[in-house]
């Protein structure tokens, strides 16, 4: 009988050793270096998101890149590389220690690709082209990483994409773009990576040039960060069907839209992986401000203890798989990535790492 409960305790010590080496595993940040044309790269402290920059960081990227995305399964990493002449998308294998390693050649993209998105399959990657105004999108071979162009590829939408979400579906496409009086977010339907010819919907915002968006994940709601001097706000939307909105994956503003936001140009937001908090990078105040959202309507209502001080002028926000660790890129001359412990929504500054140049985008392994 000894010899049972013994065996039993072993056993249950292996699992609890295997679910919080999970839960605790490494995550590694990539972080893309336009003026450099470079990519940093840091290992995450899983126990206190201390950054450590690799050895081997900074590495040599394409010209000017601009964004970066890590696939799914943590093995892939693709960057959009948007400086002149160059107006491709690099992909590299990601090493078990996290370095890195570039596989060539590099997937030609329409011009001054920025924006990059994935589906949550890792089926299909996705490059927003500022200039050309088209979305070009390509299937991944999961054994490889490698990149094909979907047909049809690249879509034209006759719009300048400012920022760019897909549905946790994957199913839907969101593009916000600058018009006047008032700026706009398209939706568009993808079957296979294939985006609908026509928006099946589209919403205009708070804002002539709306600077970022982003969607809860459950698909529910999306969010607008309105930076004008004019706007200074957050449009919520609902995702149908909800309220009147009865053609699936188009937007409805809810009830209190936009919020006003009483700190200057909100830049770029984010919702954290529980879906519970909403995070606003206010350029202009140099904070970030942090929201519960409603579940029942979506709507963010501003923690007690918010704004939090964040370097001069914070640019983009990424958060790490477990939702522990929020990191901020800034503007500053010390062109700096700013990491915070996060706790019920409330932000600890934890430490501020120099990357040479001013940093455009973050992505984590997941």
């Amino acid at each position: 009988m000894l010899q049972k409960a013994w065996v039993v305790v072993f056993v249950l010590a292996v699992v609890a050793s295997f679910v919080s080496c999970g839960h605790n595993a490494s995550h590694y940040v990539y972080a893309t270096v336009p003026a450099a044309s470079q990519l940093a790269v840091f290992r995450e402290d899983p126990y206190s998101g201390v950054l450590t920059q690799l050895d081997t960081s900074p590495y040599s990227v394409g010209n000017g890149p601009q964004s970066a995305v890590v696939h799914p399964s943590g093995k892939y990493l693709y960057v959009a590389n948007a400086g002149q002449g160059e107006n491709d998308v690099s992909l590299f294998d990601i090493n078990g220690d996290g370095t890195v390693s570039e596989v060539t050649p590099r997937t030609p993209v329409g011009t001054l690709p920025f924006l990059l998105a994935m589906d949550p399959a890792g089926n299909y990657l996705y490059v927003a082209n500022a200039l050309s105004n088209n979305i070009s999108v390509f299937a991944i071979a999961s054994s490889t990483g490698s990149l094909s162009a979907v047909t049809g590829s690249p879509f034209q939408i006759n719009i300048s994409p400012k920022s760019m979400a897909l549905s946790p579906s994957g199913n839907f496409l969101y593009v916000s773009a600058p018009s006047s009086p008032s700026g706009i977010i398209a939706v568009f339907s993808v079957t296979a990576g294939v985006l609908s010819s026509t928006p099946i919907g589209i919403t205009s915002t708070a804002d002539n040039n709306p600077s970022s968006i982003a969607i809860t994940p459950n698909g529910s709601y999306l969010y607008a960060a309105n930076s004008t001097v004019t706007a200074n706000s957050i449009s919520i939307y609902c995702i149908a069907p909800c309220l009147n909105a009865t053609i699936p994956g188009t937007l409805q503003g809810v009830s209190g839209s936009p919020l006003a936001d009483p700190f200057q140009n909100p830049a770029a937001l984010i919702v954290d992986p529980t879906g519970n908090y909403l995070y606003v990078a206010n350029q202009g105040s140099s904070n970030i401000a942090t929201y519960s959202i409603t579940a029942s309507t979506g709507f963010p209502v501003e923690v007690t203890d918010s704004p939090f001080g964040a370097e001069a002028h914070p640019s983009f926000l990424a958060i790490d798989p477990n939702g522990k660790y929020l990191f901020v890129g800034n503007q500053t001359g010390s062109a700096g990535i700013q990491a915070f412990g996060v706790s019920a929504g409330s932000l600890n500054s934890i430490a501020t790492y120099s990357v040479g140049n001013t940093a455009t985008s973050i992505a984590i392994q997941q």
